[in-house]
């Protein structure tokens, strides 16, 4: 299925395909902070719609993942960084996509705080 999804202000949209039956909560120092929960999709299934001057990125720790924000309303919708394959991913925060019903998700529980 194809949905869209953006930061509060819009200023950051996208579009993603994907089945969205699962999220995670991980807790993280920092998905902890946002409340995200997240799915993983390969970055060919993510589009950005917006343009790309409008995102603003933070990394910490191992600099692995890019975490997007909107520098104006804050809100980050969205991370992308490598699979476990080494392939390019998106990790979606399923906050920021109205037409998934997340309370139909399973969750699953991450601990990153123990990486």
């Amino acid at each position: 299925m194809q949905y869209e999804g953006s930061c509060h202000c819009g200023r950051i949209a996208f579009d993603v395909e994907g089945e969205f039956l699962t999220g995670m909560d991980c807790n993280c120092s920092i998905c902890r902070r946002r409340g995200s929960i997240l799915a993983f999709v390969p970055r060919s299934d993510f589009h950005l719609r917006t343009p790309e001057e409008n995102v603003s990125t933070y990394t910490f720790n191992t600099h692995t993942l890019q975490h997007h924000f909107c520098a104006t309303c804050g809100v980050a919708p969205y991370a992308e960084g490598k699979g476990p394959d080494g392939s390019p991913m998106a990790a979606i925060n399923l906050r920021c996509v109205p037409a998934v019903d997340l309370s139909e998700l399973q969750m699953t529980h991450f601990d990153g705080a123990s990486r």
